[in-house]
């Protein structure tokens, strides 16, 4: 069971600490909250992490650092423009730094390749030649993220970004998913063995999420603060949520109330030009990413929070981090009614039809109307956090996903590789 995977189990035996590297190109680390907290937990496990990942724009911007024991490697990388052509170049890019600093790097136990794009296989192909083992972290189904942002159907690039799935999950030796509906994809369209899909569920760092006391001043003058956490994408439903606050407004006149939308994305600005259309740039607030006292007084200060994510093939079957940061901070949550919604928040939400605007705003209206229940919401979001949900389930999940991909390897330490690409055994 993966509650009962030892450090001896992750690390081996009477053995020298094992290597891991980590590839990420989504985000940059320490930012990406899922893969700092993995890192840790190997850590704390004896194991030595590296990991490779872009620099942030405005954070995370060294090339080359040592936080807490873990080393990470940046390379610059340009976000895409300009349709597939500007993907192109990003990942061209990304793929030519990660295998450059994967040398420097040099031999490794495992190679941990977090997902989108479904490309950081072919680098981590190139390192199972070398003996390590290779770990599939599938953060984003890719195929569902492309018909849910792009709009054009299962379309030949949507058939190639499939593919892409399928030799990621059959070079992986072990997958980890981030939840059972995520698994089941897995094990279903990835052709996966129950026995080698771990789920290891994303949660927030209570270090950093801890409640403050409120702060009336930013509810600007109201007696209600509504708050949204998180990107902002074509898929992440804020156009939603702001035309739900315009209903809420004029439909039923409900002016007892400021937003703040936290966070920022592709379609930052496309909402901010939304908002002034609908008439709500005096009673909503655009932050962008801000730092995380700011976040944690905004969230502490919040009545209601919003998870208007779009019931679409991608939004449906994911866990949405804010929800979870929603429920830490102990706040009630409106949402559309998404199938891993309902397994996150359970009773810690109230969930309206799904894409129903009306219905999500007099969700809003309810509960700002009932102070004991969004109380009670607030407290079961804990508990769910500190309970089923909590990253120490995580971590036992995670241990065991990498002492099933190392069973029966020698560590990297124990010798450089051979002409095939095998290490000596000890």
């Amino acid at each position: 069971m993966p509650g009962d995977t030892s450090f001896d189990d992750a690390v081996g035996v009477d053995g020298p600490s094992r290597r891991a590297l980590i590839l990420v190109e989504n985000l940059s680390v320490p930012f990406d909250r899922r893969v700092w907290q993995e890192c840790a937990t190997l850590r704390d496990a004896g194991w030595t992490v590296h990991v490779i990942c872009p620099q942030g724009a405005t954070r995370d911007t060294e090339p080359e650092v040592e936080i807490d024991g873990v080393r990470i490697h940046r390379y610059p990388l340009r976000a895409a423009t300009g349709g597939p052509a500007g993907y192109l170049r990003e990942y061209g890019s990304a793929l030519w730094h990660t295998v450059r600093l994967a040398r420097k790097v040099g031999p490794v136990d495992v190679v941990h390749a977090c997902n989108p794009p479904d490309l950081l296989f072919l680098p981590a192909l190139w390192l199972k030649r070398r003996g390590a083992r290779f770990v599939f972290d599938q953060h984003d189904l890719v195929p569902e993220l492309y018909l849910s942002r792009f709009d054009r159907g299962e379309d030949l690039l949507y058939r190639a970004v499939l593919a892409l799935e399928r030799r990621t999950y059959r070079a992986a030796d072990v997958v980890l998913a981030t939840n059972e509906s995520y698994r089941d994809v897995a094990l279903r369209r990835g052709g996966r063995r129950p026995e080698d899909v771990f789920v290891v569920r994303s949660a927030p760092d209570t270090d950093r999420f801890r409640p403050v006391p409120p702060e009336q001043e930013l509810k600007r003058g109201k007696p209600h603060l509504l708050c949204y956490l998180g990107v902002m994408g074509p898929q992440d439903g804020v156009d939603y949520a702001l035309r739900a606050l315009a209903k809420l407004r004029d439909d039923l006149g409900r002016t007892d109330w400021h937003a703040v939308f936290v966070g920022s994305g592709d379609s930052f600005d496309a909402m901010v030009e939304l908002s002034r259309r609908l008439g709500l740039s005096e009673q909503v607030q655009f932050t962008g990413r801000i730092p995380d006292a700011d976040l944690v007084r905004y969230l502490s200060t919040a009545d209601v929070c919003l998870s208007p994510d779009p019931r679409n093939p991608l939004n449906d079957v994911s866990t949405m981090n804010k929800v979870l940061e929603y429920m830490v901070m102990g706040r009630p949550i409106v949402s559309f009614d998404l199938r891993e919604a309902r397994v996150s928040a359970g009773d810690a939400a109230v969930y309206a039809p799904a894409d129903d605007e009306a219905a999500f705003a007099g969700l809003i209206a309810l509960l700002l109307d009932d102070p004991e229940r969004r109380a009670r919401m607030g407290r079961i979001g804990q508990e769910r956090i500190s309970g089923p949900l909590s990253w120490r389930n995580s971590q036992a999940s995670l241990l065991a996903a990498y002492a099933a991909a190392c069973r029966d390897a020698a560590p990297a330490s124990a010798g450089e590789p051979d002409r095939s690409g095998r290490r000596p055994r000890r």
